[in-house]
């Protein structure tokens, strides 16, 4: 193994302590967790509407992340909301032990799904379940800094189980005609036809012809799960929205990933030398073709930035400056970000004896 120390470069995302301050019981399964920053942390955890905190946890011996988005206008304390998955060891913890006083392990911001609360014009939000947090954060922020008309369709199962249903009501009391809420539940009848059933590809079109100027749109933001941002980002090319205006950002995906395009390159056995550069450090190590960049790379570095290891987040961001590796999947990147050769760790394999890996581009 070599490793090499330059000058170490502007800080990147890290952990520290946070004190939460509340904790907002929103359904049955679901609840907002408040942190207080202290006066010297609070430059870095200034965060951008909709991105992101990573929470991290250690249980007997072993660590544990998951990344939640950050509901709160910018400017206000960093809050996330949380929804209890089945079998879910973060998601209950979060839901139901933690308390008032508590102090968790919480990473600066991060994410690239994010939006200017000083961007005005027109705006296309659709989201389903807990895909609205970070929709919490665009739409307070716009609607209070700037001119921002937006038009939200938010899906759910039933009314009790609508997060944020009181704080989306006064939103709409305090802004009016700037901000156009449709909630469409699938498991309960609503008195509008068009607003009973899922938000499926169907129901999306009916609903943008009818309640949504397309034409006029400025920028649409998705945040679901995989099916809903398939079926939408369909939709809206159908009706004519450009590419370049969609920006969207997944919670879960359900489907395992594609087989390898190029399988004969994964060998068991063979390994290639691959190089890993984060915050100004280099750490060159064997490591197996058939584990992710990420998993090998941890043997030697167990200072690597990660969250969900599902190609969602976007945390494990590194860009590839010498060799080849194969993505498996990406639900995270943009498509500029892949060709200028930037890569998920968690989903990539080496390809060639050497490999160069720069977390820090």
């Amino acid at each position: 193994m070599t490793v090499m120390t330059p000058p170490v470069p502007a800080a990147r995302a890290a952990f520290h302590l946070l004190t939460v301050a509340s904790v907002q019981r929103l359904t049955d399964d679901s609840a907002a967790v408040t942190f207080e920053v202290p006066e010297d942390l609070r430059e870095a955890y200034a965060f951008e509407a909709g991105q992101s905190l990573t929470i991290r946890r250690v249980v007997e011996g072993q660590e544990h992340r998951r990344t939640y988005s950050i509901c709160a206008a910018v400017g206000e304390p960093p809050r996330v909301g949380v929804r209890e998955i089945p079998d879910g060891f973060f998601s209950r913890w979060l839901v139901h032990d933690v308390r008032p006083g508590d102090r968790l392990e919480v990473q600066t911001p991060t994410g690239t799904f994010r939006a200017d609360p000083e961007l005005g014009g027109r705006h296309l939000c659709i989201a389903a379940g807990s895909g609205i947090t970070p929709m919490i954060s665009i739409v307070s922020s716009m609607l209070r800094d700037s001119d921002a008309r937006i038009t939200l369709l938010y899906g759910n199962r039933t009314t009790q189980s609508v997060m944020f249903a009181e704080e989306l009501a006064d939103l709409k009391n305090r802004y009016g005609p700037r901000l156009d809420l449709v909630h469409v539940l699938s498991r309960e009848p609503r008195d509008v036809e068009l607003f009973s059933g899922r938000l499926e590809a169907d129901r999306l079109r009916r609903l943008l012809t009818a309640l949504v100027p397309v034409d006029d749109l400025d920028h649409v933001w998705l945040c679901g799960p995989f099916g809903l941002i398939t079926e939408a980002r369909t939709v809206l090319d159908e009706v004519g929205v450009e590419a370049a205006k969609v920006h969207f950002e997944l919670f879960y995906v359900g489907e395992p990933p594609p087989e390898l395009r190029r399988a004969e390159a994964i060998v068991s056995g063979v390994t290639s030398d691959v190089t890993i550069v984060l915050d100004g450090r280099t750490t060159t190590a064997p490591m197996p073709r058939d584990r992710s960049v990420l998993d090998g790379a941890a043997v030697t570095r167990n200072d690597l930035p990660f969250a969900c290891k599902g190609g969602v987040c976007g945390t494990c961001r590194g860009k590839v400056t010498a060799g080849e590796v194969e993505m498996r999947r990406n639900y995270a990147l943009e498509d500029a970000e892949v060709e200028a050769g930037f890569v998920l760790t968690c989903q990539s394999h080496p390809v060639t004896d050497a490999v160069t890996v720069d977390f820090d581009a």
